[in-house]
């Protein structure tokens, strides 16, 4: 059992594998997390989005910022379930993120990706139940994909710092 043990934690320091916020709070990721300015968003979507990513990214220094984060929405709902008499009881809300990493100082986009995520909702034969749920379902994919998007740059920043 013990040589298991033993050859199982060889194994594991052989693979590569790095913890990803490796020094805490004054490691490398959480330095160039800490060093991100969210460009504004505009619309209701982009204000869940901004006050999303500003929950999961470090509070900043009273420095400049080093980079700055742009972002680009599509915020889409579709009728999926449609009835005889056509009226729609489900449907398809989906959001998607643009998003740019910007070095401030020279302008340089240094990360360009996409992040997305989609919900389904039940439309019910009351409309402020409805909204309601359309409501809730974009709050949770503001999560989801402020989520996605600080993972790839707390990524890309890791990486970064390893060259």
């Amino acid at each position: 059992m013990k040589r298991l043990v033993l050859l199982l934690a060889l194994t594991l320091t052989a693979c590569g594998l790095h913890p990803l916020y490796e020094g805490g709070g004054s490691g490398n990721v959480a330095r160039g997390l800490a060093g991100i300015e969210v460009a504004p968003i505009a619309g209701k979507t982009g204000y869940l989005m901004t006050n999303a990513l500003r929950d999961r990214l470090p509070a900043r220094a009273d420095t400049a910022p080093k980079y700055r984060l742009e972002i680009k929405l599509d915020d889409s709902i579709v009728g999926l379930g449609v009835r005889r008499d056509n009226t729609v009881t489900r449907e398809r809300r989906s959001l998607r993120a643009r998003y740019q990493l910007v070095d401030a100082a020279t302008g340089e986009t240094l990360l360009d990706a996409t992040a997305g995520s989609d919900a389904g909702v039940d439309v019910v034969s009351s409309e402020y139940a409805t909204i309601a749920a359309e409501n809730t379902a974009l709050e949770n994919l503001t999560d989801i994909v402020a989520d996605q998007i600080v993972t790839r740059i707390a990524v890309y920043a890791r990486r970064a710092a390893v060259k």
